[in-house]
């Protein structure tokens, strides 16, 4: 029996395989901030390795999210 993936779970891995294929800068504004929110509601105090992936993954967002804003590109 498989284990019940919540919406938002579920949500958040599309999210991550898309950026995992195609990158951070294919996501729109919208996507790029729900996946912010989603990355930053999951618990990972278990695991320090996830918790750190965790915290340069949200740098990352954050630097997207920056650029998109000011229209600038990044490289």
């Amino acid at each position: 029996m498989t284990p019940f993936i919540e919406d938002e779970d579920q949500e958040r891995l599309i999210l991550l395989e898309i950026v995992s294929k195609k990158g951070l800068r294919v996501l729109t504004m919208e996507q790029l901030m729900r996946l912010q929110a989603l990355v930053e509601k999951k618990n990972y105090d278990n695991n320090k390795k996830a918790l750190k992936s965790k915290m340069k993954l949200l740098e990352k967002i954050s630097y997207e999210i920056y650029n998109k804003e000011k229209g600038g590109f990044c490289i």
